[in-house]
């Protein structure tokens, strides 16, 4: 008899792992995901990418406000597993016991590093050599459940979260496909995480999108492209927020106080560090104007930015 599989799961990083379902030998009865929310300037009622993928199969979807008190409508398809992946809400006990092969989840990072919301931003911004995918079984507590299987790979020193983001999920959605037949089979055995090890990646802060330039130019270049693209990382120039798109790595000393502008060329801003190394920035963005490249804003407006000014 064919398994019958739950998904729940609401961003991007969702889609690929509830497309492999739909794919393979398995039954999707339904899909859950967050409510619509208002986006953008207009405040746009919106669909999450899994909403919009499910409907797309014609699969039924539920999108309670807060699962932990409105579950009975998922648990009346008495699914078989099921699968999250990002969801971005905890289970409850009920939900957890519900189904005959439990509940398992699609966790970007090699547990029991970066338990959280925010693991890919973190093993960016904390210049992780690797990261990976675990498939866990769900607890109650955050990211601590049994590990059933994982898959790392390799963080390139170009790579920035979108990037990342994009090989995960796709490691992931592989990895699940991978691993159902063994946990059906009831022959896999999963391994006990050791909390002791545990490290954590909660959702980002807006303080934690500001750039430190007492940082090595190696921190400041992980911690940027680590919020890249979302939610970007920023700087204060005078007293307003700058956001830095992208910055790239200059091998030349500077002597100058961390955050002085050195130097303005052509494509980039060049900015002095904590190591006494150089930050170019090259692309940015003011308040009110678009995300532009350097070079063509410098083009545009070459008096914004002056060299011996300090940014914060």
């Amino acid at each position: 008899m064919t398994k019958k599989i739950i998904f729940m799961g609401t961003p991007d990083f969702s889609v690929p792992v509830l497309e492999a379902l739909i794919k393979s030998e398995y039954e999707v009865v339904a899909v859950v995901t967050q409510p619509d929310r208002p986006k953008g300037r207009k405040r746009k009622l919106t669909a999450p990418p899994v909403k919009e993928t499910a409907l797309k199969y014609n699969l039924p979807v539920l999108q309670p406000e807060k699962i932990r008190h409105n579950y009975e409508d998922l648990l009346s398809y008495n699914p078989d597993l099921i699968v999250t992946a990002a969801y971005g809400q905890i289970l409850p006990k009920e939900i957890l016991e519900g189904p005959k092969y439990g509940c398992v989840n699609v966790h970007a990072s090699l547990l029991p590093e970066l338990r959280g919301g925010a693991p890919i931003h973190y093993a960016i911004m904390q210049g992780k050599d690797e990261t990976g995918i675990t498939i866990m079984y769900m607890a109650e507590a955050l990211d601590a459940g049994d590990i059933i299987s994982q898959r790392s790979i390799k963080i390139d020193e170009e790579d920035h979260v979108g990037s990342l983001h994009d090989k995960l999920s796709t490691i992931g959605s592989e990895l699940l496909i991978d691993t159902l037949p063994e946990l059906f089979d009831e022959t896999i055995k999963p391994q006990k995480q050791n909390d002791d090890e545990a490290t954590y990646a909660y959702n980002i802060k807006r303080e934690q999108e500001k750039i430190d330039w007492n940082q090595s130019a190696q921190e400041i270049y992980n911690h940027v492209r680590g919020l890249h693209p979302w939610p970007v990382a920023y700087t204060v120039y005078e007293e307003q927020n700058i956001k830095i798109w992208w910055v790239t790595k200059i091998s030349e000393e500077a002597k100058e106080t961390p955050g002085t502008i050195i130097k303005i060329e052509d494509d980039g801003i060049l900015v002095a560090t904590g190591d006494q190394k150089v930050i170019k920035i090259t692309e940015l963005q003011v308040p009110g104007k678009k995300r532009i490249k350097a070079e063509d804003f410098l083009r545009g407006s070459s008096d914004y930015f002056q060299e011996g000014k300090q940014l914060g």
